[in-house]
């Protein structure tokens, strides 16, 4: 039985906003989730970059972008930069860039981070844009101790897992691999 995906029904019958709602609500459903876990464990469970890549699942699921497989690759990609650059950089007493300013240090940790973020996603073929704001949230120093480390690559998990069981069970399939 073949059966036509939500998405596309909600943007048959309702036109943008109806795509826009179905977006919205699943959104707001599945960073619910990983912000109700973050409150449960006092862990930041919920941060900016889990934004655009659920906006991604839910807006646009047939770009490649938002296959589940390169958030996760570019998200993790984005985390171990993040935090090479922030410890190859000696920021580990100063203070947050947001906080503390920035400084010499946090705009090359910031900079190379990103660069080194793209540089690998491009030459993997597994683009995820919104693993720079990962990259950036951990070189500039906002969440950097072990733990807050840890619950960031939970998060992304967590958020990959039910987007990519949420868009299956409502029939939209992933983008397929370019390449």
């Amino acid at each position: 039985m073949s059966r036509t995906p939500v998405l596309k029904g909600a943007k048959a019958a309702a036109g943008e906003l109806g795509a826009g709602t179905y977006a919205a609500l699943l959104s707001f459903l599945v960073l619910g989730v990983a912000g109700l876990v973050g409150l449960v464990t006092h862990l930041p469970w919920l941060f900016p970059s889990l934004g655009p890549t659920v906006m991604l699942f839910f807006e646009s699921p047939e770009q490649e972008s938002a296959r589940p497989v390169n958030a996760l690759v570019g998200h993790g990609v984005g985390l171990v930069a993040g935090v090479a650059c922030f410890y190859a950089l000696g920021l580990t007493t100063t203070p947050p860039a947001p906080v503390g300013g920035l400084n010499p240090q946090y705009v090359i940790a910031g900079a190379l981070s990103v660069a080194v973020t793209t540089m690998v996603l491009t030459a993997i073929k597994r683009p995820h844009p919104p693993a720079g704001a990962t990259t950036l949230i951990v070189s500039l120093g906002i969440l950097t101790a072990p733990a807050q480390l840890l619950s960031m690559a939970g998060a992304i998990v967590l958020v990959t897992l039910l987007g990519w069981a949420i868009n299956i069970a409502l029939g939209t399939r992933p983008a397929p691999k370019n390449g």
